[in-house]
C-alpha cells in the first residue's frame, strides 16, 4: 500500500465471540486470535499468510474490547514516519491520543482525534 492510504479499521464491540459471529453471518469475516487479549483480527477475504489481503480493494482489520482508544469504528492511514505525521497532525489542530506503539515485529501504530473530533489510527511498517 502507497503512503496515505487506508490500509485497515478497527471496530469496538463489547462482546467479541458475539460481534465474530455477526460479521461473519452478515459479510462472511472472520474474527481471529490476535495474541492479545481483547482484541481480534478481522479477515474481510482471501489474504497471505502475514493476513494481508490478496484482491486488490480489500481491507482487512481488527476489533478490540470497547473502551480502549477505540470506542467508535475507525480508520488507519499508513505513513512513512508516525512521530512526522502526529508532529503534523497537532500543527493541523489534531490532537494526539495514543504515541508510537510497536505492534508485534510487523510495524507500529498511534491514535489521534482530528479537529472534528473523530479517532483516527496511524501505522508504520516496521521496514519504514
Amino acid at each position: 500500500m502507497a503512503v496515505g492510504s487506508v490500509v485497515h479499521f478497527e471496530l469496538p464491540a463489547d462482546d467479541l465471540d458475539r460481534a465474530g459471529a455477526f460479521y461473519a453471518g452478515a459479510f462472511g469475516w472472520t474474527f481471529g486470535d490476535q495474541g492479545v487479549p481483547g482484541t481480534a483480527t478481522v479477515t474481510t477475504g482471501p489474504s497471505d499468510e502475514y493476513g494481508r489481503p490478496t484482491e486488490p480493494g480489500t481491507i482487512n482489520g481488527g476489533a478490540a474490547v470497547r473502551g480502549s482508544v477505540v470506542s467508535t469504528p475507525l480508520v488507519t492511514v499508513e505513513v512513512a514516519d508516525i512521530d512526522e505525521a502526529l508532529s503534523r497532525i497537532e500543527a493541523l489542530g489534531g490532537k494526539r491520543l495514543q504515541e508510537r506503539t510497536p505492534v508485534g515485529t510487523y510495524g507500529f501504530v498511534a491514535y489521534f482525534t482530528d479537529p472534528e473530533g473523530n479517532t483516527v489510527g496511524l501505522w508504520q511498517n516496521a521496514t519504514a
